[in-house]
């Protein structure tokens, strides 16, 4: 055929397939092949030239139910082909009925369901065909002016979606998605059916974006989303209206995280529903608030998030309203939404800066809690550079929170940034060093807030900033140099307070042997439950052990039961494991394998108890700084010189001391380096180090003092130098060597033969060995004696002390010990010499003799403010420094059992040091005092001390005092508990007596009752009230063994303390009965009265009037005007130019559940000779046994106390007892 039609173009070209296709007797066979000819022939024409006419035949047969409806998957395989290819050719009309295309595209969709499963299904060529005919030629919009369009669209949809379960080519997805992008476009009115269909694929596959099904259906919805726009909106708030109205929660929560899902997935598709959520955000319902909340985070948290808030301006101004939110758990879910928001918008990060700054202050603890933890989720990026400085300290801060939770948080939160940043800042990157090395330090100075606020840093230090290497497949890749290096580093970042505090936690300073020995030792002897004798006292000590432990875990309560359990498993592999761990003599490596083997051993045996024996272990083991650390600390003072001696060799220089005074065994594999390192000369502190570590491990264990004949020539060398501390620490190092008398005698004759012509470096250097000579070598001393204390009293401590016109203007009040002038150093250790004799013969028959010369000169100096008379013009720091050497030197002769009686006389005076004007007096002193008192060297009366610092203008020294008394009084067991803190309540009575500001005036009762306060805070209990009530009547029983000018005081400050504990136990709605037992009273301050109608008279008397008595009430207190400057002072600025921390009132910290304070390491400590072992308890001597329950008082006047106090008089003066010598007033 030749013809053309008009225009030029081809004539029609008409179909050549003329065979029927429907009739009786077909074969499936012949069928197949037929449809297969006319397929080809259908799918070879194009469109526009194809005569329709011709296409009638086929048209009418191929919808004859007989191929339809056929049993073989081929015949409709290829039916459905040549369908969809005459839809193609008469397009754009369709050549069938409504009837017809409905059941035409029901066919299609249920083929392309049986069929389109992969490649390797049968006719899968056949129905990729049909699939793509209906992407590309479109016919399948057909669908949408049919009857059963909804019907049919639904079917598509659910086909398609079904479909994208198997794993179809990408071509496949493409032409699914569309056809049913063409299907939404085309369809007048999207059937709610449908729209539920596709959200489906969202609800149904949250977050899984590569899933196929989820994939199709984001496609479809951003290619169609101006039409799905509003029939989302309208879904959504119909759906959440009317469940909301039902108070089905859980269907709206799966409703917002649709939403969610869709922000993600579709965010164009949301336009209409923003305005839904923002009114959410403002709703009464707090569910839907939440919800709300939630959603609005993740959707600006989003990459767009950013063009999202600058569009819906008022959107993101609701949402960032929600931290005010009524509702702790929307304020948190908005908190949480603030994540993503800092780590992938930085350009909205201020205003949510703002926002946590302000939460992190939230009334609510898991609000504030909330802020913190965010902040642990963050990266390294974007805490460097998406966090401000001033966010991560107001974390760092919630440290201190009242709320253990919060601190927990805020703790390892900013504990792990310093764990990601720590590379960059040991590199000295700028940015990371400005923004993270201030956490160690922050975390630190926290760490005495309270109990569980010192294990929560000590954990948080242990995992994070300072963390054991873990146990690699190769122990010996562990890097004990870089362990060690991070120490010093992390060192570096600290101030003393921090150092101070850090040096606590190493565990080094703990006393052999340990609480942690001691309970490891109690479970061996336990043995599980089945002991063979002794079971009473066994059980006890176990659980006394177990209790005293408990008391500085975080949970006492738990810890205490999980002691026990683990006690009861009676494993002898891992006791061997933990004490393989707390060996000193452990190496790192050796330390890390044990801890690994027994926490896994814990683990199989009972998983509950380890998070507590995680925490022992970590306790008790050496994890800061151990043996293997030494080479590296020697090796880092090495390497500094004295013209460059850097911070890294400094601090080595502070943790080698550190070691030396308390924990010199670590250094016994290390003997034959330091004896090395004291030969290099020229490095003035290795040698220092070295000689102090040296004498340290002697002292420890005599058998690795050097013997080498050069050594002992080299210490006699330094001995006779004019470095004080290296002259120190060699003298102190030759008294243990084997021909030490000889030496030493030597050492002696020359220092007393050249005291009149040495200058005052000179006489510094030789007062420091002299000291220590006198108490380690008394034989050698006792050679010139004589001449040495003469000089040193007269020509040394008694000597140059005037200050001079043009100091009389500076005032300088202290100087610290590194930057003492020669002459007031050579002072100091002169005061030392002669207490170390005292020491030193503390054990001999005439210790008395030598003794009470010194403790008289002491108490003169204490009681002349640090000079020997009240006319002298001395200098003001020579007196600071000589009364606060004074006062501790007579706190150490206290310690030792023959001097303590004599230290009595003098103990009014010795306990007001707590008092001293001075504020590094008053808290070197109660440094000394807690240490002694800590490991029971000290008289249990030393315990008042501590409740004298109530008045302290400094708030720390308060607070250290608090800290010790809580932590003392809870951990220790009852008798101990009872002797050291409760029954001396009677003495801090007879103690305030004779203090110089008692009075009863209203104001100055008021100061006295503050004390009496203070011990009920920290001490009463419903357990002991009635036991302190008891004390404090039995106070009026006896008068004061000093003097009867005292007794009057002491009645007074019954009646307060009777009145003070009556207001303290009705406050806490305690009863106050009657005490049950019988107490005795202390015989050495306290005397029986003469006659027992003069007790009579006493006890009916009344020493404090009503009016003073109702100021202690509280209604009205009087106003108290400040101590003046000239009684005590606040720290004040240091004179080398380094100022104390200021404190406000709101930063003052209270620590009133601390572990055990930390006595000062950093500066020079130049008493460190307190070496003595600990001095059991004293029983208290001479008690009174009491004889009866006191009279009821009657209130008398002031004439009948008189009266009654001059026949107290008259009757003592017949009294045939002896009492001590009287005492001045300021006694």
């Amino acid at each position: 055929m030749v013809e053309t039609r008009g225009g030029g173009q081809p004539s029609p070209k008409k179909l050549k397939f003329h065979e029927k296709l429907v009739g009786k007797g077909l074969s499936t066979d012949a069928l197949l092949k037929k449809l297969k000819a006319l397929h080809k022939e259908l799918a070879d024409m194009d469109q526009e030239v194809v005569d329709t006419q011709s296409l009638s035949g086929v048209r009418k047969e191929l919808v004859n139910k007989s191929i339809l409806l056929h049993k073989d998957r081929g015949v409709k395989a290829y039916a459905a082909c040549c369908l969809s290819d005459l839809l193609r050719l008469y397009a754009p009309d369709a050549p069938y009925t409504q009837d017809e295309l409905g059941d035409i595209f029901a066919f299609f969709f249920r083929q392309l369901q049986a069929g389109l499963k992969g490649a390797e299904s049968p006719y899968y060529n056949e129905y990729f065909h049909l699939l793509e005919s209906l992407s590309t030629v479109k016919s399948v919009v057909l669908v949408c002016d049919l009857p059963k369009t909804e019907e049919l669209m639904e079917t598509a949809f659910k086909t398609f979606f079904a479909l994208m379960k198997h794993d179809l080519a990408k071509k496949v997805e493409l032409f699914m998605a569309d056809i049913l992008i063409a299907l939404i476009d085309e369809c007048g009115n999207l059937p709610s059916d449908v729209l539920q269909v596709i959200l489906e694929q969202f609800t149904e596959r949250p977050g899984r974006t590569e899933h196929p099904a989820y994939r199709l259906a984001t496609t479809v919805c951003n290619a169609t989303a101006d039409k799905l726009q509003q029939h989302v909106c309208q879904y959504l708030s119909n759906e959440i209206t009317s469940n909301a109205k039902g108070e089905d929660y859980e269907k709206v929560e799966e409703l917002h995280e649709l939403i969610k899902e869709l922000s993600r997935s579709c965010p164009s598709l949301l336009a209409n529903v923003i305005p839904q959520l923002e009114a959410e955000l403002g709703t009464e319902k707090q569910t839907i608030r939440l919800l709300a909340t939630q959603v609005m985070g993740e959707i600006f948290a989003d990459k767009n998030g950013a063009e999202f808030a600058k569009k819906h301006r008022s959107t993101w101004a609701t949402w960032l309203q929600r931290k005010q939110d009524k509702a702790q758990p929307v304020r948190i879910a908005f908190i949480e939404g603030c994540k993503g928001v800092l780590t992938n918008l930085p350009e909205l990060r201020d205003q949510v800066e703002d926002a946590l700054e302000t939460k992190i202050l939230d009334p609510d603890e898991k609000v504030r809690g909330a802020v913190c933890k965010l902040l642990s989720q963050l990266d390294y990026e974007t805490a460097l550079h998406h966090v401000s400085p001033k966010l991560l300290r107001l974390v760092a801060g919630r440290g201190l929170d009242k709320k253990r939770s919060v601190r927990l948080e805020a703790t390892n939160a900013v504990a792990k940034l310093y764990s990601i940043a720590y590379s960059e800042i040991e590199s000295n990157d700028p940015a990371a060093y400005d923004q993270f090395h201030w956490i160690p330090q922050a975390l630190l100075h926290n760490m005495s807030a309270a109990t569980d606020t010192k294990a929560i840093t000590e954990q948080a230090i242990a995992e994070y900033i300072l963390p054991l290497p873990s146990l690699s497949s190769k122990p010996a890749d562990i890097d004990e140099v870089a362990w060690t290096d991070r120490l010093l580093f992390t060192t570096s970042l600290l101030d003393d307070q921090a150092k101070n505090s850090l040096l606590s936690l190493s565990g080094i300073k703990s006393p052999h042997p340990t609480v942690f020995e001691r309970y490891i030792d109690c479970c061996v002897q336990n043995n599980g439950g089945v002991i063979d004798e002794n079971e009473e006292q066994v059980v006890r000590q176990l659980n006394d052990s177990v209790k005293r432990l408990a008391a500085s875990f975080i949970d006492p309560v738990k810890a205490a039961e999980d002691l026990h359990s683990f006690a009861n498993l009676n494993e002898s592999r891992l006791y061997k494991l933990m004490k393989t761990c707390m060996d000193p003599q452990t190496d790192l490596k050796t330390l890390v394998k044990s801890s690994s083997e027994f926490i896994k051993r814990v683990e199989q045996s009972s998983s509950t108890i380890v998070p507590t024996m995680t925490s022992f272990l970590r306790r008790a083991s050496l994890r800061t700084v151990n043996q293997s650390s030494i080479p590296t600390l020697i090796r880092r003072i090495q390497k500094a010189s004295d013209g460059s001696f850097d911070i890294v060799a400094r601090n080595a220089e502070v943790w080698l001391a550190y070691i030396s005074k308390h924990l010199p065994a670590l250094y016994k594999s290390h003997v034959g380096e330091l004896t090395k390192a004291i030969a290099d000369e020229r490095n003035v502190k290795l040698v220092e180090v070295s000689l102090q570590a040296l004498a340290a491990t002697a002292q420890w264990d005599p058998k690795l003092t050097p013997i080498d004949k050069r050594t002992q020539e080299r210490l006699v060398r330094y001995v006779m130098e004019s470095n004080h501390r290296r002259a120190k620490f060699a003298a102190r190092l030759l008294t243990l060597l084997k021909d030490s008398d000889r030496l030493c005698s030597d050492v002696v004759e020359t220092i007393a033969d050249s005291l009149s012509t040495d200058d005052e470096d000179l006489l510094a250097a030789r007062t420091a060995v002299l000291a220590q000579i006198a108490l380690r070598a008394p034989d050698a001393f006792e050679l010139k004696s004589d001449v040495v204390t003469a000089f040193l009293l007269k020509k040394v401590i008694m000597s140059g002390n005037e200050a001079s016109p043009d100091d009389m203007d500076t005032e300088v009040e202290w100087i610290e010990t590194a930057d003492l002038p020669p002459m007031l150093r050579a002072k100091i250790l002169a005061l030392k010499v002669c207490r170390n004799r005292c020491l030193a013969h503390s054990k001999d028959k005439e210790v008395l003799e030598i003794a009470r010369p010194v403790l008289k000169m002491f108490a003169t100096i204490l009681e002349y403010s640090g000079s020997f008379n009240g006319e002298a013009n001395d200098e003001t720091v020579i007196k600071t420094r000589l009364r606060l050497q004074a006062a501790v030197s007579m706190l150490r002769m206290a310690s030792v059992e023959g001097l303590a009686n004599e230290i009595q006389n003098h103990f009014v005076q010795l306990a007001l040091t707590i008092q001293d004007p001075c504020y590094q007096v008053r808290g070197a002193f109660l440094d000394k005092v807690i240490s002694q008192c800590s490991s029971s060297r000290l008289h249990p009366k030393f315990n008042i001390v501590p409740f004298l610092t109530v008045h302290d203008p400094d708030s720390e020294i308060i607070s250290k005092a608090k800290a010790y008394v809580v932590y003392a009084a809870r951990t220790m067991p009852k008798p101990e508990r009872l002797a050291r803190f409760e029954m001396i309540f009677f003495r801090l009575l007879h103690f305030l007596a004779h203090h110089p500001d008692f009075g009863t005036t209203e104001e100055a009762a008021y100061d006295i009752g503050r004390y009496i306060e203070f011990y009920l805070d920290l001490i009463a209990s419903p357990d002991n009230i009635p036991l302190l009530f008891h004390l404090a009547m039995k106070a009026k029983t006896v008068r004061d063994a000093y003097s009867h000018l005292y007794s009057e005081n002491l009645y007074a400050v019954s009646e307060m303390a009777q009145h003070l504990i009556k207001l303290f136990a009705a406050k806490h709605s305690w009863s106050v009965e009657s005490y049950p037992g019988k107490v005795r009273l202390p015989g050495d301050i306290v005397r029986p009265l003469p006659s027992p109608d003069a007790a009579n008279e006493i006890l009916r008397g009344s020493y404090v009037p009503l009016s003073v008595l109702a100021t202690l009430d509280g209604k009205p207190k009087p106003k108290v005007e400040p101590k003046p400057p000239s009684k005590r002072k606040a720290a004040a600025p240091k004179t080398n130019g380094n100022s104390k921390r200021a404190r406000t009132k709101g930063k003052s910290r209270k620590r009133d559940e601390s572990d055990e304070e930390q006595e000062s390491s950093i500066d020079e400590d130049e008493d460190d000779d307190d070496d003595g072992g600990p001095v059991a308890s004293e029983e208290e001597q001479n008690a009174i046994e009491e004889d009866e329950e006191p009279a009821k008082e009657e209130r008398l006047s002031r004439g009948a106390r008189t009266r009654a106090k001059a026949r107290i008089k008259q009757q003592s003066k017949k009294s045939t007892r002896s009492k001590p010598k009287s005492a001045s007033s300021e006694d």
